[in-house]
């Protein structure tokens, strides 16, 4: 929690390594994983609860102070921890932590919210609210922007929101992805214990666990890597060329390297090569470590000039974005993001776009990609680029049509098309966007 306050730590990649330096059992290593998960998904919910509980804004709360409270908070209201023991814990923890007498307070605001079930609290906080999205995004612990931002894209399917603000809400399967090459989907769920994915044929999902310790990802046969993003990188490798594929493929914002990976197992098998390119040295050099025994080779550059000699016959652009579409996974990002990040973040992906177009060969494909189903940096960058004489845009449906159809027993399956945008409450993955747009001359 102070790692995420303080550093701006993402929990997903903090925690795992906190547990095994503790040492913790599989039972409790659970339930500290649950605790602080759930605490940082619930944090804007908790907060105005905490604020209602204890008549002061949460600004106003020692930072160390109001982290037992959350984590007192979320016990109480969404485990089955007694009260008495969460509150008693919650104490205890500010007494030996030096916190003086904040021990007081502490009890007293947890004594406080615990008079109410969560049920009861989320009706408080709603007093006053009409707006039905409003409402759905207190009682979901999602703030209100981003609730509107999965409407507008859902469109004409609205009216699915409440069932994906809760599956947005729910914590998500660990989804692994086989090497290609290396090991079968099939072979890696008979040595994990887990079950092969129903969308990528590379896909296979655990319940629950820690993966790094697991020997497939240990020796590099397989990643932790979302069943959408598997997609992605599957539909870059698909998508029909316009004249030959020779064979030279690009990662244009690579990292920190899944998709490369893929990409590079996928061009290894087919007798090509990958270039990835990625503008952070820290992150290029993870590129580098994760794709190190596969035919790819890393530049440090900016995507929008790196200084590549066109004529690549596919190029991916999993663009940088908000991230909204992998809120489930990062559980602290729904309250670090805010509209105002948006637009630099949509001129960037512009840019980009704009320099894989040049970088790909006339009859070459760009597979544009985010992690993030918000309309201004999906469907409105893609048409803009579309606009161009010399650009075709190719239905994404098409290219994975083995998993195309009633996906997860729904008929709109993969969408209306021609791009394709994923989500947790339909197809159990992060809320991909592709489209694939084809050079024409």
């Amino acid at each position: 929690m102070a790692a995420v306050r303080e550093r701006s730590a993402y929990a997903n990649l903090t925690l795992p390594a906190e547990l095994r330096r503790a040492k913790l059992d599989a039972r409790d290593a659970a339930l500290a994983t649950e605790l602080t998960y759930g605490t940082l998904r619930a944090q804007g919910l908790l907060d105005r609860i905490i604020t209602l509980a204890s008549s002061r804004p949460v600004e106003e709360i020692d930072p160390p102070v109001l982290d037992l409270i959350r984590l007192g908070a979320y016990q109480l209201l969404f485990t089955r921890i007694g009260a008495h023991a969460a509150v008693d814990t919650s104490v205890e923890a500010a007494r030996t932590a030096g916190l003086g007498r904040a021990g007081a307070f502490v009890n007293a605001v947890l004594r406080k919210i615990s008079a109410r079930d969560a049920a009861a609290w989320v009706e408080a906080l709603r007093d006053g609210v009409t707006d039905p999205v409003a409402r759905m995004a207190i009682g979901t612990a999602h703030p209100e922007w981003i609730a509107r931002a999965f409407a507008d894209s859902l469109g004409a399917a609205a009216g699915e929101l409440p069932e994906l603000l809760a599956a947005d809400d729910a914590r998500p399967r660990v989804h692994l992805a086989a090497r290609p090459g290396a090991i079968s989907a099939e072979e890696l769920a008979l040595v994990t214990g887990g079950r092969e994915g129903e969308l990528s044929p590379y896909a296979v999902h655990l319940d629950s666990g820690d993966p790094g310790t697991l020997d497939a990802v240990r020796e590099g046969m397989a990643a932790v890597q979302d069943e959408g993003s598997q997609l992605v990188a599957l539909a870059a490798a698909r998508a029909p060329l316009d004249g030959p594929d020779g064979g030279r493929w690009l990662d244009l914002a690579a990292g920190p390297g899944g998709k490369a990976v893929m990409l590079g197992a996928l061009a290894e098998i087919e007798g090509g090569t990958l270039t990835g390119v990625e503008v952070s040295p820290h992150r290029a050099d993870l590129v580098r470590e994760a794709t190190r025994d596969l035919p790819v080779t890393v530049h440090t550059a900016d995507g929008r000039d790196p200084g590549l000699e066109p004529g690549f016959d596919r190029v991916l652009l999993d663009a940088p974005c908000s991230g909204l579409g992998a809120l489930r996974r990062r559980p602290e990002a729904r309250w670090r993001k805010t509209t105002a990040d948006i637009p630099e973040l949509v001129s960037l992906q512009r840019e980009l776009l704009d320099s894989a177009m040049r970088l790909v060969r006339p009859g070459g494909v760009v597979l544009y990609a985010t992690c993030s189903p918000h309309l201004s940096e999906t469907v409105s960058v893609v048409r803009e680029a579309a606009r161009r004489d010399d650009v075709e845009t190719l239905d994404v449906r098409e290219i994975l049509a083995d998993i195309g159809g009633a996906v997860g027993g729904r008929p709109d399956g993969l969408g209306e098309g021609p791009w394709v945008q994923l989500w947790p409450h339909r197809h159990g993955t992060d809320a991909m966007f592709m489209a694939a747009l084809r050079r024409t001359r």
